[in-house]
């Protein structure tokens, strides 16, 4: 964004601009490589859409400032509020004579899906908002500028990592201010009104969350200290843990800078999804799946992955925890869990495939699909560290229940049988292994400022090898 600024608003080469992006050294190697490739890639979508699009001839022009709908209330609302503001993040253009207005909607990879309620939110601050800018914290104020508001606004969606691009509105104001009332309003209200407590990895950016009563606080949770330099909040899960013991580089674009590249996932990830995605359909709609009919084709998956898939479906039936399990008991697929470590500043993230209560205790379960099986000579709590982060968020009461009664269950399934294993988060010995597993992952990770990349075999087939160097050096030469 600081290069396109560069280039559309101060008229900078797009050369220089990049060369200015790689003088920069607060960013990661390859993210610069990154960015350099999404400035092309926006710059060459714009480029597309503007011969299409043009106005009398002439192109879109760069917009600085935001455009922003207030709307300023008489007395306090219910929440005590005066004025509401409503922006749209993004890139923005206008015609020449104002009487059309972009807004353009950036994924940091591919264009994603959108709701119609972010469209139409989108076009009718378009539409109707004013230009303004605004300190960090402060009200907008509105720019003296000339112009109108726009007949006409277009909300454009592209994707920075490959410039896909879609227009998503191209409506005239009076359309764009009607999907407003429909789409937007009931959602923008709905958000107001709320106030129940949803942590995640959001909360890293509130500033409430000292003072609130989630997630619950786990102090020592990963069994490491905060780091002697002060580190801003952050989230991690086991899979980030895991990510960078395998590469640093790699977990800090794939897993905090959300890269990935368009190079197709390996049959086996795309197996264990759509198997997963099968099971948490049956799962959510209560179904035992012993009684199931098997599915015949599995989304995204060949003839032959799904009849490996269907099997592992059907080994699943003979372990299903719903088989006889009481109506009376709680049931629930994919929960987000979350705990708070005070000490390391650190919100902890967990996603069981299934949680499920017995007889006052819960139970979580992992399910995983698996072309063989594990090594015996290695530890069960080695093999799948999420197991062990479930041992210590269990045994510090997350998600609470009688502690002697949870348990944590290992569902492995093959196309020619299945296994399941149990941990008990009250027996000291398992704790002790499990907080040994998780500080082993997370002392690295926690004091981890550089990010380096670890060639190796792991380079092959990585999602952010094209941004790489010492990743790309590493498979010319092998």
């Amino acid at each position: 964004m600081t290069a396109l600024d560069a280039i559309e608003h101060d008229g900078t080469e797009v050369e220089a601009a990049l060369r200015q992006l790689h003088r920069r050294h607060d960013c990661h190697p390859s993210h610069l490589a990154w960015a350099e490739e999404a400035v092309r890639n926006f710059l060459a979508a714009r480029a597309d859409h503007s011969i299409e699009y043009a106005s009398d001839g002439q192109a879109p022009l760069p917009v600085e400032h935001a455009w922003v709908t207030v709307t300023d209330l008489a007395a306090p609302d219910s929440r005590g509020a005066l004025r509401y503001e409503r922006t749209a993040w993004g890139r923005r253009y206008t015609s020449a004579d104002g009487r059309v207005r972009e807004i353009w909607l950036l994924s940091v990879n591919s264009v994603k899906p959108r709701t119609d309620a972010e469209i139409a939110e989108a076009a009718a601050v378009a539409a109707t908002g004013v230009a303004a800018t605004a300190d960090f914290g402060e009200c907008y104020q509105p720019v003296k500028i000339r112009g109108t508001l726009p007949g006409r606004v277009r909300v454009v969606a592209v994707g920075f990592g490959d410039g896909s691009r879609t227009v998503l509105a191209d409506w005239d104001a009076e359309e764009a201010v009607r999907r407003y009332a429909r789409y937007a309003k009931p959602v923008l209200a709905r958000v107001i009104e709320a106030d129940r407590v949803n942590p995640g990895s959001a909360c890293i950016d509130c500033e409430g969350l000292t003072s609130c009563s989630q997630p619950p606080r786990t102090p020592f949770l990963l069994g490491v200290n905060r780091p002697h330099r002060p580190r801003r909040r952050r989230s991690v899960s086991v899979s980030d843990l895991r990510t960078h013991a395998a590469c640093p580089a790699k977990y800090h674009l794939t897993r905090a800078l959300h890269l990935k590249s368009a190079e197709p996932e390996s049959s086996a990830i795309r197996r264990g999804r759509a198997v997963d995605a099968w099971l948490n359909e049956q799962h959510r709609a209560r179904r035992n799946c012993r009684t199931a009919l098997l599915p015949d084709t599995l989304p995204g998956l060949t003839t032959e992955e799904t009849r490996t898939a269907v099997r592992m479906i059907a080994e699943h039936a003979a372990v299903c925890p719903l088989d006889g399990l009481p109506p009376t008991e709680e049931l629930q697929v994919q929960a987000r869990l979350t705990a708070y470590d005070p000490e390391l500043d650190v919100v902890v993230i967990a996603d069981p495939d299934l949680l499920y209560t017995d007889s006052g205790g819960w139970v979580w379960r992992e399910t995983k699909t698996a072309a063989s099986r594990p090594w015996e000579g290695r530890p069960l709590l080695e093999a799948f560290p999420q197991l062990a982060l479930a041992v210590l968020m269990m045994a510090a009461g997350v998600p609470g229940g009688d502690p002697r009664r949870c348990r944590i269950e290992l569902e492995l399934l093959y196309q020619d049988g299945s296994a399941c294993e149990e941990l008990h988060p009250h027996d000291p010995e398992t704790v002790d292994e499990a907080r040994r597993v998780i500080s082993a992952l997370a002392g690295p990770w926690a004091s981890d400022e550089t990010f380096t990349t670890a060639p190796g075999r792991g380079c092959t087939g990585c999602e952010a090898l094209r941004w790489c160097g010492p990743g790309l050096d590493h498979t010319a030469g092998s």
